[in-house]
């Protein structure tokens, strides 16, 4: 089954494992053994936004580019693209967040029927979404 990481996932598996539950961590392994893990693409415009706030910072020998390229590999994550159909669930009200790029990492999990690893209470408590944490 596909399994998609929130962005808070992948800088976790990256920088801070400690942060991940054991079934978070469970979920990450599988998915990459079963080359079934995904995220979606806002994820990257999130962490890019992260390096400019100076909220995330860049290890020496990287770029933001290369950041994310590590992560992609790592992980050997697919990336989902933004559909129209994505877009439209984002903004049907299904997923009640104030955070646009999280509304449609959500609605990307919807869409594809996808397990979804985040921390983030709030959205774990969106119906229809089934969550790993």
């Amino acid at each position: 089954m596909l399994t998609i990481c929130d962005t808070n996932v992948m800088l976790f598996w990256t920088d801070r494992r400690d942060r991940l539950t054991v079934a978070a961590q469970q979920a990450l392994d599988n998915g990459r053994e079963n080359g079934n893990l995904a995220c979606a693409a806002i994820s990257f415009w999130e962490i890019a936004l992260l390096f400019r706030k100076n909220r995330l910072v860049l290890p020496a020998q990287h770029t933001p580019t290369s950041y994310m390229e590590d992560i992609v590999e790592s992980l050997t994550l697919s990336i989902l693209q933004l559909t129209p159909a994505i877009a439209a669930l984002a903004e049907s009200g299904i997923v009640v967040h104030c955070d646009p790029a999280d509304r449609l990492i959500v609605a990307t999990a919807i869409a594809n029927q996808a397990l979804f690893i985040t921390a983030d209470e709030k959205l774990r408590a969106t119906p229809g979404l089934h969550c790993i944490w």
